[in-house]
């Protein structure tokens, strides 16, 4: 069954169609909100919002863009206004711990674990601005609309939250009782 075919079909309330749609998609949605939200917990949430939104407004996608940016677009939306409604803030300024298990054979995971509590570290703004520019391609005139700030603000919050990413993941002096991978190396 061709997508066209599958989204008709999901109109008409068939069952099986939606969750086609579902199982095709849910990866990518989780994965855009995983990123927004910056906690498993909220981003699971988070997905399920988009996609109660996205079945509920099925019968109103036109075609006009792919069905995948059209999802994608109704998930950032999601994630962005359940972030605004829920002060989550407190969450992410709760201490971080002064040192992180290091396993320099784990590579990309470990880069990837460093990467992650970095961008944990940025201010919402800024970690909003890097994520919809850098990891999801969107213009700062998308961006703008997204947040509701103007597109001189977004470029102005990406050029800080790169700065500041810079400066997280930089290595710094250790006392060397951590070598010079260690956690407190990275600063974090």
């Amino acid at each position: 069954m061709t997508e066209a075919q599958l989204i008709r079909h999901a109109c008409e309330g068939d069952g099986r169609a939606v969750r086609t749609l579902y199982e095709r998609y849910a990866p990518r949605v989780y994965a855009v909100v995983r990123r927004i939200a910056g906690e498993d917990d909220l981003a699971q949430d988070y997905a399920q919002e988009a996609w109660i939104r996205a079945i509920r407004a099925l019968p109103t996608f036109r075609g006009d863009a792919r069905f995948s940016t059209w999802l994608h677009r109704i998930a950032v939306n999601s994630a962005l206004q359940a972030l605004r409604k829920n002060d989550t803030r407190a969450r992410r300024e709760a201490p971080m711990p002064d040192a992180v298990a290091v396993h320099p054979a784990e590579g990309d995971v470990l880069l990837g674990d460093l990467l992650e509590r970095a961008m944990d570290r940025l201010p919402d703004g800024m970690r909003q601005v890097l994520i919809l520019h850098d990891v999801e391609g969107y213009t700062h005139e998308e961006i703008g609309e997204f947040l509701g700030v103007t597109s001189g603000t977004s470029k102005s919050q990406l050029f800080k939250a790169r700065a500041k990413m810079r400066d997280l993941l930089r290595p710094h002096e250790t006392d060397g009782a951590e070598g010079e991978h260690g956690a407190k190396a990275w600063g974090i």
